[in-house]
């Protein structure tokens, strides 16, 4: 497959995903699959993409099924759909592909600009000034639920911030937080070093890995 031809792939997966109501909800993964897959393929030669679409954060993928990201799975798909090289391939196009994009075109104010809705119902974290609102909010209640003397593990901010934000920004503006004096990053070992864990908390190139977040105002 030439990368223009999975790029048309990428763009007509999420569409369809954005069509059965993934950014609502997870979409069953045979409903799903019954959209996209045709009579000639099989579901395995879509594997490479669900991966990559996966790492990107485009689209979460359970045992069960699959749903659409937000913001990055809307941004792709909006991305993808204004590509001068989108077109359906075939002479015939399915109903569906087409009632989809009369509904984006029509909601596409709502599907771009509102991007920050996310499938839990939280909204996204667009900005240095919000995430250090929640991250503070997120550490104070960590803190006191937990007793955690002042410590509080950075692995359990991440996750409890989740997908409102990406792990690139989220190590970013939690060192800018540092930066600003606002918490101070410890190193020290988690108690069951689990490599999960470790890897949810954050790597500085110049003191290493920190797991700990204190707040210092």
């Amino acid at each position: 497959m030439t990368s223009k031809n999975t790029a048309q792939t990428i763009t007509r997966l999420l569409l369809a995903l954005w069509d059965l109501g993934g950014t609502q909800q997870e979409v069953k993964k045979g409903q799903f699959t019954k959209r996209i897959v045709s009579k000639t393929q099989k579901v395995a030669d879509y594997q490479g993409i669900f991966e990559e679409l996966q790492s990107q954060g485009a689209i979460a993928i359970s045992k069960k099924g699959y749903s659409l990201t937000s913001p990055k799975g809307l941004e792709v798909l909006g991305e993808g759909l204004r590509s001068g090289d989108f077109k359906f391939e075939g002479t015939i196009v399915g109903t569906w592909a087409a009632n989809a994009l009369v509904r984006w075109i029509s909601q596409i104010d709502v599907a771009v600009t509102g991007a920050d809705v996310l499938v839990n119902g939280k909204s996204a974290i667009a900005s240095y000034d919000e995430f250090k609102s929640v991250t503070l909010e997120v550490y104070d209640k960590l803190n006191q639920n937990y007793n955690l003397d002042d410590l509080v593990p950075i692995y359990r901010i991440r996750r409890e911030i989740g997908d409102q934000i990406s792990r690139e920004d989220f190590n970013e503006w939690l060192l800018e937080m540092q930066e600003k004096d606002i918490l101070q990053l410890q190193g020290g070992s988690l108690a069951d070093n689990d490599p999960a864990k470790l890897e949810d908390s954050v790597t500085t190139e110049v003191s290493g890995l920190r797991c700990y977040a204190k707040r210092l105002n």
